[in-house]
């Protein structure tokens, strides 16, 4: 379900199965001379649209505007765009929070940009991180009181942790390829891995033609792509997402 398509009673129904929310993190930016600018978004957007069709899921409009950064290429010309990460975090902090007012509990955040760090963290998704961890603390705090955590109706705290029923897993923030895909999917910027994926995602928005006119490093594997490959990584992607999201 699309939130922004659904009624009242049907957001209710949602809180009440807990269905999972997801909402689609990306950046704009240069992807060679052969593919659109929003390739990190519609690689989830994609995804989850597949998803949409196979389980019960609330999907949110999707972020776009992301900290690219220009170390691929600056925005002359090319489409980058660049925000600031701290800003982007006190939007999505008040964003998170709304959500946790409406009622949401298993809300999920997923990115493809510059993920094959994650662990450590990139500008977008270390601000969605923050962002939700502050969103927490300030809606546990603003219901529950200061010293809620050292409360003695938190004693199974640490058991609900391990289950992953405790408040700080109500928000969490994914790549759309972790390491169970990157270990039979080439993970790259433009080249045969993300060119193969809108191809068998969203093939209108990739030009094999143009692919000559690419002169850069990371786009010479490009012209290895196919639809075979790219359903591959989509296969491998939504197995890894059912469970994320389950």
């Amino acid at each position: 379900m699309r939130f922004e398509r659904m009624l009242p009673h049907q957001i209710r129904h949602a809180i009440a199965e807990n269905m999972p929310v997801a909402l689609a993190l990306g950046v704009m930016e240069y992807h060679g001379e052969h593919m659109a600018v929003g390739m990190d978004l519609l690689a989830v957007t994609e995804i989850l649209t597949r998803l949409e069709a196979e389980m019960d899921l609330v999907i949110l409009p999707p972020f776009a505007y992301g900290a690219a950064s220009y170390a691929v290429a600056g925005p002359e010309g090319t489409g980058s765009m660049d925000i600031d990460a701290s800003k982007i975090s006190a939007l999505a902090e008040d964003m998170f929070f709304a959500l946790l007012r409406i009622g949401f509990r298993n809300i999920h955040g997923i990115i493809h940009h510059q993920s094959e760090n994650f662990t450590a963290g990139m500008p977008t998704d270390l601000a969605f991180k923050f962002a939700a961890r502050r969103a927490l603390f300030r809606y546990l705090q603003e219901t529950r009181g200061e010293g809620w955590w050292g409360d003695n109706a938190m004693a199974d705290y640490y058991a609900e942790h391990a289950t992953g029923s405790d408040p700080f897993n109500w928000i969490k923030i994914h790549p759309l390829m972790g390491p169970e895909v990157t270990a039979h999917y080439p993970f790259d910027h433009a080249g045969a891995g993300e060119t193969a994926l809108m191809m068998a995602l969203a093939p209108d928005v990739v030009e094999a033609a143009r692919m000559a006119q690419n002169t850069a490093w990371y786009t010479s594997s490009a012209s290895e792509a196919t639809p075979e490959l790219g359903e591959k990584g989509v296969s491998l992607i939504m197995a890894e997402m059912r469970k994320r999201l389950s």
